[in-house]
């Protein structure tokens, strides 16, 4: 049996009833097939995993060339909204980017445009390695919320309404904002990689 076809049905299963329930027999249920057959192809559920997430990280769309011939940030900012985009419509199995560090070939080569980046920018090695982690665990944390409190897909209306009728001897700050909460994820995801990337340009400049 093709491994693409395996590690397809495999997300599949993570996106519909989440990571909890992949497991080799629910798999090879799915598939029609004995747990045999996946054995010769993953030694254990980690190694499962490994291969679950590097082909959502597979479905991260970017052209290299228009990378090289962005400046660092909005080539960061690029690639960051191109993870947000692809992990968030894997939400579930986002989270099992919790259990390790992605070492696939395709979350490798995105990895290493990234940090190629920050090293032709200036960045020590060091400062690259972090600023990389740190926005990819950025990332991660808000993708895994999508479709949750204030994110794509969930309603707003009444949750506006509660900071609205809060009582503003107690709470005046929150009416002062009401009308804009509560931030949908997605501003808040631009917000913030704005922010984070602001905060990196600073520090290379005092480098």
């Amino acid at each position: 049996m093709p491994l693409e076809r395996i590690v397809a049905a495999a997300l599949n299963i993570v996106d519909e009833e989440g990571s909890d329930a992949l497991s080799m027999r629910t798999l090879a249920q799915r598939l029609g097939s004995g747990t045999a057959t996946l054995y010769r192809h993953f030694d254990n559920r980690a190694v499962l995993i490994a291969h679950v997430v590097d082909r959502m990280f597979g479905s991260v769309e970017l052209n290299g060339a228009e990378l090289r011939s962005m400046g660092w940030q909005q080539a960061l900012g690029t690639v960051a909204h191109a993870m947000f985009g692809a992990l968030a419509r894997h939400r579930n199995a986002a989270r099992l980017m919790v259990e390790q560090i992605p070492l696939g070939p395709n979350a490798m080569a995105l990895r290493e445009r990234c940090v190629a980046v920050l090293l032709d920018s200036g960045f020590p090695p060091r400062v690259a390695a972090h600023a990389y982690a740190t926005l990819a665990r950025y990332v991660l944390g808000f993708a895994m919320q999508v479709g949750g409190h204030g994110g794509a897909g969930s309603d707003d209306t009444g949750q506006s309404a509660v900071f609205r009728s809060v009582d503003p001897e107690l709470f005046p700050a929150t009416v002062a904002v009401a009308e804009s909460m509560p931030v949908p994820i997605e501003d808040e995801f631009s917000f913030g990689l704005e922010l984070l990337l602001s905060g990196l340009a600073r520090l290379r400049d005092d480098i």
